[in-house]
């Protein structure tokens, strides 16, 4: 079996990645549906902007208060055209992934926008949170998405003990199962109720 990622270097790797999908996206595929269940390319760029500042300020133990159905965009995308959001979102996506690789960030407790959680917890799941929707974005506009084997085990080690508390959250939907023998990355997609072969 691959060996995963160090977790820090796991949270490098998913943001860059999201990254290099977020640069494809074109303006006339922001109503196009995505994975994600209601919501459209723009509304999950929105998303992962959220993501991308939720995750700097968990790593450095700040509060954020975010009503996760307003549609109030993220922070730096207040006043910015929606055609030139997913430009803006990498250079945040970077910033976290800055945050994280300070050892410190890992250790005690932190902020899950304002609710206490263990930094061990919060980590892996900012981990799954940049991938998984890097894969959601790259479906919904026809983009590659070569997850290394190395990302693919840190996601699932991320997941997997999260999987059923994200379903009773609803951040999940039902598991969805895939074939013995699939990658490490697949399974994480079904653990968190993606189907990996889905398509526009």
């Amino acid at each position: 079996m691959t060996e995963p990622l160090h977790p820090p270097a796991a949270v490098r790797a998913a943001a860059g990645l999201a990254s290099t999908v977020l640069t494809a996206v074109r303006p006339e595929q922001l109503t196009a549906p995505t994975p994600c269940r209601d919501l459209d390319v723009r509304a999950l760029l929105d998303h992962l902007a959220w993501a991308a500042v939720l995750s700097q300020r968990s790593a450095t133990g700040m509060p954020l208060e975010h009503d996760p159905n307003s549609l109030t965009p993220a922070p730096f995308l207040d006043g910015l055209p929606v055609e030139r959001w997913a430009a803006a979102v990498p250079v945040e996506l970077d910033t976290a992934a800055d945050a994280w690789a300070d050892p410190a960030a890992w250790q005690g407790e932190t902020l899950m926008g304002t609710t206490p959680m263990p930094a061990e917890v919060v980590g892996p799941l900012m981990l799954a949170e940049f991938v998984l929707h890097g894969w959601d974005l790259a479906r919904a506009i026809g983009a590659a998405y070569d997850v290394p084997a190395p990302l693919g085990e840190a996601t699932l080690d991320a997941v997997v003990p999260l999987a059923q508390l994200g379903r009773d959250g609803g951040w999940y939907g039902p598991e969805v199962s895939v074939p013995a023998g699939s990658t490490a990355f697949d399974r994480a997609l079904g653990l968190t109720g993606r189907d990996p072969g889905w398509a526009a």
